[in-house]
Formats: structure tokens, C-alpha cells, sequence
């Protein structure tokens, strides 16, 4: 099932949806996860990859918590979704800088993923209330 099919079945939507919001719940969850599996690849590198540890997981959870405020339709929050929103971004290109400093396929991956939730989630900062 997909994340636009389920909100657009909640009963405030009417069967329409924020779609650059959709869009944007997804990236960051396909992105926490990417960042988790990063921060588990760091830990058995050779090498001391401790502050790539902690900016993925961190980036993880902030991700997590976008992707679960984005999905929510009951009510208004848009201090909360933007605050949130700027976040993610934040979060993710901090992520991404750590990452690019390091050579291996698990952070390429991880910059990418990262890259591609920021952006996704200043468009749907664009179209919050």
C-alpha cells in the first residue's frame, strides 16, 4: 500500500492529498532508513567513522519524525511542519557533507538519499500553510 493511497483514504482529505507532502514522508523515510544502514556499514569500517556514526542516526530520527508529522491530517499544525520541515533539510545536508568526506559506497549512497529528502522537503515547505 502506498503512503498517497492511505492519506488520501483519511476522511479530512476528500480523497485529494498534499502530494509535495506525500512525497516528501517518503523520501524521508526511505532516507532514515538509508541512514541507518550507513551508520551500521560506518561501524564496521576500519577506520574511526564515530561522527559519521552519530550524524546519520541523528539524521535518521529527524527524518523519522518528518515523514510522521507529514503523514498527519486531523487538525493543523504548520508551525510544527515547517519548523520540522527546515529540520529535515538541515539535518539531511549536514548528513551529506559528513558523508562526502568519506570514500565508500555506503555513504555515497547515504549523500544521495540525503540530497534527495532535503529537496523534496523544501518543496513541500513551499506549500505549507
Amino acid at each position: 500500500m502506498s503512503i498517497r493511497k492511505m492519506m488520501a483514504a483519511h476522511p479530512a482529505a476528500g480523497g485529494h492529498i498534499n502530494e509535495p507532502l506525500a512525497e516528501a514522508a517518503r523520501k524521508a523515510l526511505d532516507c532514515a532508513i538509508t541512514c541507518t544502514v550507513c551508520a551500521d556499514a560506518c561501524s564496521g569500517e576500519a577506520m574511526d567513522m564515530g561522527q559519521c556514526i552519530r550524524v546519520c542516526l541523528d539524521c535518521a530520527d529527524v527524518c523519522t519524525l518528518t515523514a510522521r508529522l507529514a503523514v498527519r491530517q486531523t487538525g493543523e499544525n504548520a508551525v510544527a511542519m515547517r519548523a520540522i520541515l527546515r529540520a529535515c533539510i538541515e539535518t539531511c545536508e549536514a548528513c551529506a557533507a559528513e558523508c562526502e568526506k568519506h570514500d565508500n559506497a555506503h555513504c555515497r549512497m547515504c549523500v544521495a538519499a540525503c540530497r534527495e529528502c532535503a529537496d523534496d522537503c523544501r518543496e513541500a515547505l513551499e506549500m505549507v500553510g
